[in-house]
């Protein structure tokens, strides 16, 4: 293991810890972490995927919630631990080591809040290596799409909010799947690497036993014609607000 210490996207309060030879967490994770509702009613947040926790670090920054994060691979689970305790966080978040297919059977039913940034591609055709850590992290190895989205469901208490990053090619099966497990789709943001350019992401949110009511929010650009961040997510990066 190569291990670094970086900011968090540029915030010198807190530093995150990555094993350069594994799967690092990406600019989603932050804006996940950005476009999640967060109401004086959330008290209690549970992320899944949590990898080495950037999104309850970055979550910890905009509320007092408590919040527990679900990584499945030890490796990362470690580092995120490291990182809540080098910012002296481990009051506020808690961290489980395990994989998130039943876990409301530990966790419970009373999440107001459930974040994810779930490895975005299905298991295909082709062999993947099910010990290797950015298969896992990349790939539905341990748990699919329906598996998370059910999970998820499960944590939150009546009137919790769902939210998650993805890949466009897979939001219909996204939107089905939520009302399957009575999540009502609320909000949907488009992301584009810049102007012209086709979705690469999405960030879409849900109400448990919400009303029928979607909103398509503007779109959200990464970079600009010169290849620097848009204002938008400097603002995100800085956590300007």
């Amino acid at each position: 293991m190569a291990l670094l210490e970086h900011e968090l996207l540029g915030r010198p309060l807190l530093k995150i810890y990555q094993d350069s030879e594994a799967f690092s967490f990406s600019l989603d994770s932050m804006l996940l972490a950005d476009f999640a509702s967060i109401t004086k009613r959330v008290e209690n947040i549970c992320d899944l995927c949590s990898g080495n926790a950037p999104i309850p670090m970055y979550l910890s920054l905009r509320c007092n919630a408590n919040i527990i994060g679900v990584e499945v691979q030890e490796e990362s689970y470690n580092l995120a631990i490291k990182s809540i305790e080098k910012n002296n966080l481990d009051n506020r978040i808690k961290m489980v080591n395990a994989n998130l297919v039943g876990i409301s059977k530990v966790l419970g039913h009373n999440f107001d809040l459930v974040t994810v940034n779930p490895p975005y591609f299905k298991v295909g055709a082709n062999n993947i290596n099910p010990n290797d850590r950015k298969a896992i992290a990349r790939h539905e190895v341990l748990a699919t799409l329906d598996d998370i989205i059910k999970e998820s469901s499960s944590l939150l208490n009546s009137k919790g909010v769902f939210a998650m990053v993805h890949r466009p090619d897979r939001l219909l099966e996204i939107l089905d799947c939520m009302r399957k497990y009575k999540i009502e789709p609320k909000r949907l943001r488009l992301c584009y690497p810049k102007l012209g350019s086709e979705c690469n992401n999405i960030l879409i949110e849900g109400v448990k036993d919400g009303a029928p009511s979607l909103r398509i929010l503007d779109p959200l650009y990464i970079y600009k014609e010169d290849g620097k961040w848009t204002d938008e997510v400097l603002k995100i990066y800085n956590f300007e607000r």
